[in-house]
């Protein structure tokens, strides 16, 4: 369901104009938020104007407040009122090759403990999807369809921003980086980059009570390139 079909016109006169300038360095570990961090990113690496931007996983829009940036909000849950409701693994009536970034943070974390076929942690973490043996145990079943979409609706050299965090389920390390990296590249995008984001500190549960892995205080931006290539040289900023 489009909320409001005026964000699709032609007119991508909003901030057309990219400034020929150089990006300032980016580093690969990140300690601010992520909202400063994709406005890092915003400057660093496009090589066309990134307007409009789509938040396909907008929720509450937490990580764009302060942003002057005008985002097209995506959100499968009405309470948020996004401006486009619907799946991100379909994205039904939104058009091609119309946006120049899209933005995904998934769900991270599935059922965990030793009755991980059926708990959910929807207090702890607000965890919906479903997370079985069926799907490895891991949510990485996710990222096809939305690669899919998502490669359809972003313009020629457009980017693909994926905030993504590796989680622990049965004793082993389920390295969902490595899952969205490889099925990206599968799915015809570059993979440009890997950043290195820190949390104040790590995820816990009130349900956890030994620990056999080190507790993560970090996720991952992930920068993918619609394209075949992650260099900037060569592209003509005007």
């Amino acid at each position: 369901m489009i909320r409001n079909r005026l964000l699709f016109a032609d007119d991508d006169s909003e901030g057309s104009a990219m400034v020929a300038t150089k990006p300032a360095p980016l580093t690969s570990v990140w300690e601010r938020s992520d909202g400063e961090l994709i406005e890092a990113i915003l400057q660093f690496y496009p090589t066309i104007e990134p307007h409009p931007i789509l938040d396909s996983t907008y929720n509450a829009g937490r990580m764009w407040k302060g942003s002057m940036r005008q985002v097209v909000s995506m959100d499968i849950d009405p309470q948020h009122k996004p401006m486009i409701l619907g799946d991100n693994r379909v994205m039904k009536g939104v058009p091609s090759n119309k946006f120049g970034v899209v933005v995904y943070d998934p769900p991270h974390v599935g059922p965990q403990g030793r009755d991980k076929s059926v708990k959910r942690f929807d207090v702890d973490f607000g965890a919906t999807m479903e997370c079985g043996k069926e799907h490895g145990w891991t949510l990485s079943y996710l990222y096809p369809p939305f690669l899919r979409q998502a490669k359809r609706v972003l313009k020629p050299q457009g980017l693909l921003l994926a905030k993504i965090t590796d989680m622990v389920n049965s004793h082993k390390s389920r390295w969902a980086h490595c899952d969205f990296m490889r099925m990206a590249e599968e799915a015809g995008f570059t993979v440009c980059d890997l950043i290195v984001k820190i949390r104040k500190g790590p995820m816990m549960s009130t349900k956890w009570k030994n620990s056999h892995h080190a507790r993560k205080r970090h996720c991952f931006w992930i920068i993918c390139r619609n394209g075949n290539s992650c260099e900037q040289d060569g592209y003509e900023r005007s």
